[in-house]
């Protein structure tokens, strides 16, 4: 009975595997969406029943893991290079004419030509034909793990099909957003009042960072893959468009736009095709690639500096149309940040009607002297929010009117902070202002913060838009029949929300301060500010001269903390948080200098003593910073066992490294110090 079930599961995922080749790779879907939702449910359906059988390559594992604490390093085995640009016709005709120099060859290069997506650049490993890791590009030699958010998006073959790969097999490509799923992302937020993508590589690269994989599930992500980088224990073809065609068979979505041509008079006809393709392709792009098709030349060819010399990316001009300013207004974003938009005559721009650009910040209008009723010049180049590129001075209306940052928050009225030399304005009343509400109750409910059991993102969203809670005080004012209410909530985890709510009363100064979002107020900074002054009410008339005599706190910091406190929508939120029951014990005041202020820590692997978490407190109690990434200005490295790419980076630096037993030793000595 057993093998039979297993033969079954088994058969089910080969079906679905071969399914979504067909649709993804080949485009030619067998059977109908219908059918495969009935294929896919009675697989989940088995595993449920059976999860002895489930597999990391099953297609119901797309989205199996919980949410990280952060990215882990990835040293990429080949370097991931950048390419070249190329902007005129002259410039690719230079290219060509080096590629033939150094190959010491006359006759026309056959290149493989293929649109520039405008993405995130990922490389894939596979270990005998199942998907081990993922990472991003990075800085090319380290990238960042990503492989729980690749496996998610479902052009991305967690097994391989066939079986003549390589046991070692790295494919590379490009992350990208479709147009379409683009629009209904933002319009999605739009109406939930959250962040709106400016293009679709932000969108891309924002979904492919989410510490959480199932916020990466949701967005609609997509593949083209374009390449290999490491290959162990097989043969490859010897030109890279056959190296293509091989992928495609092992399940890899490759870009059907992509021709050989021979010569540069094919490449440039080939640019100019996909020129005019472009605005009716379902994804964005900004150029497009040539490569030496002929692996053997290639590798003859070599690279310089930080590009292959095989290679160039011919940039497309981004399209330029003159409007006029008819208006601005400011926007105000879910971190506060307030940022200036031109509502414009309305004017077609790369086929579409664009009423709107942003004008980024008020810095970029004074550099550009941008006025209300100026003639402009705007540019999409693959943006769909545009920008205005510059003012056309000499067709300037003999009446215009200068753009003034608001004194005032659009939204909430609170007061806007402009710090010096920061090109950034904010509104200050980060408790209190609806565009911010969201946000500010998220992170006051976070693990690190208030520590609320249960009070997710998802659950905090819906307790606003349903106007349950304006602020994080209306948290501890929740009735159960108002949660129980709420979509997938029963009564037994609207109980639950309620007792974690009561058990996050008891906190600490410390912990309170950072969960109140004070900018750039982390929890080190939090906990030397509880350390200074043992309890609130002094932080209400501190200065910033008083708040510069706490380490890590200089004049910047200072003045975010002064402004935050001397907001009365703020005071007026935490009194009300004190009145519902928040307290905590009374610290002990250290005036002092912390022992082990204006050090850096990095903890990596696993401790056994104590958690990763236990080991930042107690090194924030004395004062020191810890940090996710080993850099020249690392004070000490604290290995655990299974200790990776951080350990080797410190060796290579020269930081100094303290295992386990010597990293408690340390603790102690430097406790009673303290």
């Amino acid at each position: 009975m057993t093998n039979n079930i297993s033969h079954t599961i088994e058969s089910l995922r080969q079906r679905i595997n071969d399914h979504n080749y067909r649709y993804y790779v080949l485009d030619d879907p067998r059977i109908s969406d219908a059918e495969y939702d009935t294929l896919f449910a009675e697989l989940q359906s088995l595993e449920k029943q059976h999860p002895e059988f489930i597999t990391t390559d099953s297609p119901t594992q797309r989205v199996g893991a919980v949410p990280l604490k952060e990215f882990a390093e990835v040293q990429h085995d080949i370097p991931m290079l950048s390419l070249e640009n190329a902007f005129t016709e002259e410039d690719v005709i230079a290219f060509n004419h080096r590629v033939q120099e150094r190959l010491d060859r006359v006759q026309d290069i056959e290149y493989n030509c293929e649109p520039k997506l405008d993405g995130l650049a990922v490389s894939l490993r596979y270990e005998h034909g199942l998907l081990v890791r993922a990472a991003t590009r990075g800085d090319g030699a380290t990238g960042e793990d990503i492989t729980e958010n690749i496996r998610t998006i479902k052009m991305v073959p967690l097994r391989l099909q066939g079986k003549e790969y390589p046991p070692i097999l790295e494919v590379r490509g490009e992350v990208y957003m479709p147009k379409a799923g683009f629009i209904a992302l933002n319009k999605k937020a739009e109406i939930k009042g959250e962040k709106i993508f400016a293009n679709p590589r932000n969108a891309a690269a924002g979904s492919l960072r989410q510490l959480n994989p199932r916020i990466t599930a949701a967005r609609p992500l997509a593949i083209f893959c374009y390449g290999v980088g490491k290959v162990e224990g097989g043969v490859l073809p010897s030109k890279h468009s056959d190296i293509l065609a091989v992928l495609k068979t092992w399940g890899f979505v490759v870009n059907p736009e992509i021709e050989v041509v021979t010569g540069i008079a094919g490449c440039l006809d080939f640019y100019k095709k996909i020129g005019k393709k472009r605005p009716n392709l379902p994804y964005e792009i900004d150029g497009v690639v040539y490569k030496v098709n002929n692996l053997q030349d290639q590798e003859r060819l070599g690279f310089v500096s930080r590009a292959p010399r095989w290679a160039l990316a011919h940039k497309f001009p981004a399209e330029q149309v003159q409007t006029v300013i008819e208006s601005v207004e400011f926007q105000v974003g879910r971190t506060g940040a307030l940022t200036p938009v031109a509502r414009l005559r309305p004017v077609a721009v790369s086929g579409v009607t664009v009423s709107n650009a942003t004008l980024h910040n008020m810095d970029e209008v004074k550099r550009k002297d941008i006025h209300i009723g100026d003639i402009v010049i705007i540019q999409r180049a693959g943006d769909v929010i545009p920008e205005v590129v510059s003012v056309v001075i000499e067709k300037r209306p003999a009446i215009t009117e200068k753009i003034k940052l608001p004194e005032h928050c659009p939204v909430c009225h609170s007061v806007v902070e402009q710090i010096e030399d920061e090109a950034i304005a904010r509104c200050s009343g980060g408790l209190f202002c609806p565009a911010q509400r969201k946000e500010a109750v998220k992170h006051f409910a976070s693990r690190r913060a208030m520590d609320i059991e249960g009070l997710g993102d998802k659950l905090v969203e819906q307790l606003i838009d349903n106007d349950l809670i304006s602020n994080p005080a209306d948290l501890y004012k929740l009735k159960l029949d108002e949660l129980a209410g709420l979509e997938r909530m029963a009564e037994k985890s609207a109980q639950n929300l309620l007792e974690a709510l009561e058990k996050s009363k008891k906190t600490t100064l410390a912990r309170f301060l950072y969960a109140l979002g004070i900018r750039e107020v982390g929890e080190a900074t939090a906990k030397n500010l509880a350390n200074f002054f043992g309890e609130l009410e002094p932080l209400f008339s501190a200065t910033v001269e008083s708040l510069q005599e706490i380490s890590d706190v200089g004049p910047i910091v200072a003045q975010h903390i002064v402004t935050f406190f001397s907001e009365d929508h703020n005071r007026d939120v935490i009194k009300k948080l004190l009145a519902v029951g928040v307290h905590w014990e009374t610290v002990k005041k250290s005036a002092s200098a912390l022992v082990l202020a204006g050090k850096t820590f990095v903890l990596t692997g696993t401790l056994v003593s104590l958690s990763r978490d236990e080991a930042k407190d107690k090194l924030e109690a004395l004062g020191a910073k810890v940090a996710g990434s080993v850099s020249a200005k690392t004070s000490y490295v604290v290995v655990g066992a299974d200790a990776g790419s951080k350990l080797k980076k410190a060796k290579e630096l020269g930081v100094a490294v303290l295992e386990e037993e010597d990293f408690l030793q340390f603790l102690q000595v430097i406790a009673k110090k303290n």
